[in-house]
């Protein structure tokens, strides 16, 4: 479901952002909610996801573009033992391949300026907030306030210049890494659908065993259904715990709280 999809966005963008040079809370937690966000780019497919409802009409007839286009690309490169199926959900937009391009796409567009690298950033916040809620907003905003007033000397007051500098010092370092971000959030949705007993295409359009839309899945006994008991009360809670212990300091803060209740409990004894 889009939550555990947005979770799982989420917790690969924490787990990423430091490959890609980001470090500080700042860096971080605005890369993470872009990948939580664009963890649901794959269901536009879907007439019912939360991304295809998004913004109403607009997101709906894009979802209707996009059914169409995967449906016709099935029906082209679909192998000799590939279902007879109308090829729209899961299938074009739950690739490896989609996930690489989109990435491109993004990073191609962000080059283009500060607004391109806006409307870009903010289209993942907005569907990371529909998913998760209003507080992955407050959580982005405030790591870019503590950005903006990173930059000024604290004894001092910061002037209007400053802020803009630092703004746009801002959009162009985000610039750098929303390719990354949209790929990421794109290919780990593909691994979570992997998940489920439906399975999911990633790696088309290699063929294996007579299908180039092959389902990829776990053993059988590993495999759920979605939004079934073990999504609800497994998976959900691991990943949000994992949310929490993969943001930067967060397992320090942990290991340093227990040595201090350890200290506490020794001198109480």
């Amino acid at each position: 479901m889009g939550r555990s999809h947005a979770l799982s966005g989420w917790c690969a963008g924490l787990a990423v952002a430091p490959l890609v040079g980001l470090t500080s809370v700042a860096e971080v937690v605005p890369f993470a909610a872009a990948t939580a966000g664009y963890a649901l780019l794959p269901d536009l497919d879907h007439p019912g996801a939360s991304a295809s409802r998004l913004l109403g009409p607009v997101t709906r007839l894009v979802s209707g573009a996009v059914r169409a286009f995967s449906g016709v690309l099935y029906n082209l490169t679909k192998g000799p033992r590939d279902e007879e199926g109308t090829g729209k959900h899961r299938h074009a937009t739950h690739t490896l391949a989609a996930a690489i391009l989109l990435g491109f796409l993004a990073a191609n567009l962000g080059d283009r300026g500060k607004w391109a690298v806006l409307a870009i950033a903010v289209t993942g916040l907005v569907l990371a907030a529909d998913a998760l809620g209003d507080w992955i907003i407050l959580a982005v905003l405030a790591a870019a306030g503590w950005s903006v007033v990173g930059t000024a000397d604290p004894l001092t007051p910061l002037p209007g210049t400053a802020a803009a500098d630092a703004v746009q010092a801002g959009l162009t370092q985000i610039g750098s890494w929303i390719g990354v971000a949209v790929a990421v959030g794109m290919f780990v949705h593909c691994l979570g659908d992997s998940l489920t007993r439906s399975g999911c295409p990633w790696l088309w359009p290699l063929p294996i065993r007579g299908e180039t839309w092959y389902e990829l899945r776990l053993p059988r006994p590993f495999r759920f259904s979605t939004d079934s008991w073990v999504e609800r009360l497994v998976v959900a809670p691991i990943l949000l715990v994992a949310g929490v212990l993969l943001l930067p300091g967060a397992l320090s803060a942990l290991h340093n709280l227990f040595a201090a209740t350890q200290i506490w409990i020794a001198g109480q004894s």
